[in-house]
C-alpha cells in the first residue's frame, strides 16, 4: 500500500495526491509512505523517483544495521523499529530531500501510524518540511523503546519479590531470558545511538541543521535507553551471582549433613566389618551377650559423635 500527504505551499494539506500532482509548482513538500508494498509499487522507486539502485537494495532487502548515505539529491537513512512481541529490529529506510520524504517498510508500525496522523493534524509544524518529519518518524520509534524496557524491569521486580518461591533452575531460566532480551535491545538501541550521533555531526544533511535541536532531544533519549539497559544487565548479574551464591550455600549445607552422616558410620561400619570376618577364633562371637554389648558400644559411638559434631557448629551451618 502506498499512501501520500503533501503540503502546498499556502500550508494546505492534500491527502492521496496522484503521483502526476506531486511535481506542481504549488506544493511545497510530501510525504510518500510505501506500507507493505507490492512489487508494482517497489517499482516507483526506480521509475518514478529514480533512486540509486544501492539505496533500492538496502530498502527492500532487509537485516541491515542502521545507517545512513548521501546521495545528489536526497539523503537514505535506515532505521530499526522494534518488533514489540520478539524484540527483533525491524527496518524502516528514509529518502530525505528538502522536497520530499518516501518511507519504506515491509511491515506495518504503530510508530509510522502515529507520526502519519500526527503530522496530519500538526498544522503549525506543516512549514518545517521533511526534515522535521524525520524527526518525527525517528522519535516515534525511539519512544516505543521504552515500554519494551519497561516490560522488562517488571519481569525483573516480578523475580526479584517471588525469589522464595521459584525453583533456583526456573529463575536462572528466566534471568538469562532477559539477558538475552537485553543483549537483543542493546544491538539496536546503540546502533540508533551511533547512528543520531552522526546526524548530529553530519555537515551533509540536507535541511537537517535547522531542527538539531529535535534530533539532539531523540539522542539524548537512545543515551537513556542505553543506560538503562546496562544498569538491567548489571542487575541480571548480581541477580545471578546470587542465587548461585544461595544455591551453592544450600548445597554446601547439604554435603556437610552427608558428610556428618557418613563420619559417624565410619567406626561403625569398622566394628560391624571386623565381626563380619569369618574367623573361628574370635571369643566376643560365643560370648552370651556380645550382640547386645556390640550394639550398646555402637550407639555410645553414634551419639558421642553427634554430640561432638554438634559442639563444633557443624550442624548451625
Amino acid at each position: 500500500m502506498v499512501r501520500v500527504i503533501a503540503i502546498t505551499k499556502d500550508l494546505k494539506l492534500i491527502c492521496d495526491l496522484p503521483l502526476d500532482d506531486l511535481s506542481k509548482d504549488n506544493i511545497m513538500w510530501y510525504w510518500m509512505d510505501f506500507n507493505n508494498p507490492n512489487q508494482e509499487e517497489i517499482s516507483l522507486l526506480d521509475s518514478y523517483f529514480h533512486f540509486h539502485q544501492l539505496s533500492i537494495e538496502d530498502c527492500v532487502f532487509s537485516f541491515n544495521s542502521p545507517k545512513l548515505d548521501y546521495y545528489d539529491d536526497y539523503n537514505f537513512f535506515v532505521l530499526n523499529a522494534l518488533n514489540q512481541k520478539t524484540l527483533d529490529p525491524v527496518e524502516v529506510s528514509l529518502f530525505v530531500s528538502n522536497k520530499y520524504i518516501v518511507s519504506y517498510h515491509s511491515t506495518e508500525l504503530n510508530e509510522l501510524d502515529e507520526a502519519w496522523h500526527r503530522v496530519k493534524t500538526d498544522e503549525k509544524n506543516w512549514d518545517k518540511g521533511p526534515s522535521y518529519i524525520a524527526h518525527r518518524i525517528l522519535d516515534n520509534i525511539v519512544d516505543y523503546f521504552f515500554p519494551a524496557i519497561n516490560k522488562i524491569e517488571a519481569k525483573l521486580d516480578e523475580i526479584e519479590n517471588n525469589v522464595s518461591k521459584k525453583h533456583i533452575r526456573s529463575l536462572m531460566n528466566e534471568i538469562f531470558e532477559i539477558r538475552s532480551d537485553l543483549l537483543n535491545l542493546r544491538k539496536t538501541i546503540n546502533s540508533m545511538r551511533d547512528l543520531l550521533y552522526r546526524v548530529l555531526n553530519s555537515q551533509r544533511l540536507i535541511g537537517f541543521h535547522e531542527h538539531k535541536l529535535y534530533f539532539s532531544d531523540i539522542h539524548d533519549h537512545l543515551v537513556k535507553l542505553s543506560d538503562m539497559i546496562t544498569s538491567n544487565r548489571e542487575l541480571t548479574s548480581d541477580m545471578r551471582d546470587n542465587y548461585l551464591s544461595i544455591n551453592s550455600s544450600s548445597m554446601n549445607k547439604h554435603m556437610m549433613v552427608l558428610t556428618v552422616i557418613s563420619s559417624i558410620f565410619i567406626p561403625l561400619t569398622f566394628i560391624v566389618g571386623v565381626y563380619g570376618m569369618n574367623f573361628q577364633n574370635m571369643p566376643e562371637l560365643t560370648w552370651k551377650y556380645g550382640y547386645f554389648i556390640i550394639l550398646i558400644i555402637m550407639a555410645f559411638i553414634a551419639i558421642e559423635m553427634f554430640l561432638w559434631f554438634k559442639r563444633k557448629g557443624w550442624f548451625d551451618m
